[in-house]
């Protein structure tokens, strides 16, 4: 199996790029690894068009909580124009991008998945406690993409596969600011929880959304 993980220096990324390894061939790109930046289509194009395809497993794990210093929003007197664009450039349009850029790399005669990776707090359905604007409508709106897309990926590519995945919550740079309650778990245990999920997804599941367990997420 070839995958290419983007976001490869984060924790989950990098966790995923240790994992893969030990099942075929794994390429990641990243910001500090190439200088991707997923905010610019320009930087996109060029690191996914220096690949030469085709991958069986594309996995985005970018993604941010805090941006420029300024953590999530607890009310609606919090919320900025600047803080909700920089929610969204970095949590739904630099993936988008990158699945736009990636779905060239896809085989189109076999099973091929491509996971980004969303959070519950962007399900609509499962917000019960309000706060955390800008993160929780960039991630509702990562779901959308990412559905919208996979109606699209397959009319070219029949056998693909284009899910949202909930990691739970993580030992990262980004979990000390969730305060979730949740009890964490390490990179390498997210990665591998991620991995069993996708296994287990063929082409009926594309468009889905699904936590670290396989279960569905409401939207």
């Amino acid at each position: 199996m070839r995958a290419l993980v983007v976001g490869a220096s984060g924790g989950i990324g990098s966790a995923l790029v240790n994992a893969l390894a030990d099942r075929g061939e794994v390429v990641g790109v990243s910001r500090s690894g190439n200088g991707m930046d997923v905010t610019d289509e320009a930087s996109v194009a060029a690191a996914l068009g220096a690949l030469e395809g085709p991958f069986d497993l594309v996995v985005v794990a970018t993604g941010a909580l805090v941006l420029g210093g300024v953590g999530p929003e607890k009310t609606l007197r919090a919320v900025t124009s600047e803080g909700l664009a920089a929610q969204f450039a970095v949590n739904a349009i630099g993936p988008a991008l990158v699945m736009k850029h990636a779905l060239r790399l896809l085989p189109r005669d076999r099973v091929s998945r491509l996971a980004v990776l969303s959070a519950r707090v962007g399900s609509i359905g499962d917000n019960a406690l309000g706060g955390w604007y800008g993160y929780r409508a960039a991630k509702a709106a990562l779901n959308q993409l990412v559905r919208t897309a996979s109606i699209e990926a397959a009319r070219t590519h029949p056998q693909s596969v284009f899910v949202a995945l909930h990691p739970g919550t993580v030992e990262t740079g980004l979990a000390p600011a969730q305060r979730t309650g949740h009890p964490a778990v390490s990179p390498a245990a997210a990665a591998g929880n991620l991995l069993s999920v996708l296994e287990g997804l063929g082409p009926e599941a594309s468009g889905g959304f699904y936590d670290w367990k396989g279960e569905v997420v409401p939207w």
